[in-house]
């Protein structure tokens, strides 16, 4: 979801400081800095909030995407490709709030040079969900491990390389992991 907070607010004149102020509760400047610029999730409660103070409906402080469909052309299965019975579409790729991304530069693993994998952020206590799967996973010193989630246990986990015949390792409880939820390779 995109926004038009700013634009609304600079259109009736008001400063960060008058919209903060307006706001049931009154919240800070910063505050409302942050929902126009993105860096803080605009919450359904916070966009009611934010019209109201600004005299419009929520509905004139966002911007949805346009989501084009694809038509299905064919099928494809054991027997080759066959058209499909009826008519078919499918939506294209669209991250979800909060997602992060992995871009590949080099070849690891099943992962190709050029490759995204959009990640889906985790708290520790769905880390058992990425079980079996490629995760992002943060070090307490700085920097990353990418690996297979192999063993969740209650002070820490364990990952399995990419590259066949490499170690395996541990990391000590993590904030957070990301799950790859998505693959998107340009041929």
């Amino acid at each position: 979801m995109i926004t038009a907070i700013r634009e609304v607010r600079r259109a009736k004149g008001m400063t960060l400081d008058d919209v903060a102020r307006a706001c049931c509760p009154p919240t800070t400047p910063q505050t409302i800095g942050r929902l126009e610029m993105g860096t803080r999730t605009v919450s359904l409660p916070w966009l009611n909030r934010i019209a109201a103070a600004l005299g419009c409906t929520p509905a004139d402080l966002v911007t949805l995407p346009i989501r084009e469909t694809l038509p299905v052309a064919a099928l494809l299965g054991p027997r080759g490709a066959v058209a499909p019975r009826s008519a078919r579409s499918i939506s294209p790729p669209c991250a979800t709030p909060g997602m992060l991304a992995v871009t590949v530069s080099g070849a690891v693993g099943d992962y190709r040079a050029g490759d995204e994998l959009w990640c889906e952020p985790l708290a520790p206590d769905r880390f058992a969900d990425a079980m079996n799967r490629d995760i992002l996973v943060p070090r307490s010193a700085g920097g990353y491990v990418f690996a297979r989630l192999a063993g969740v246990m209650p002070d820490a986990l364990h990952l399995l390389p990419l590259e066949p015949g490499a170690a395996g390792v541990t990391v000590s409880a993590p904030a957070w992991i990301a799950r790859v939820a998505r693959l998107v390779r340009t041929l």
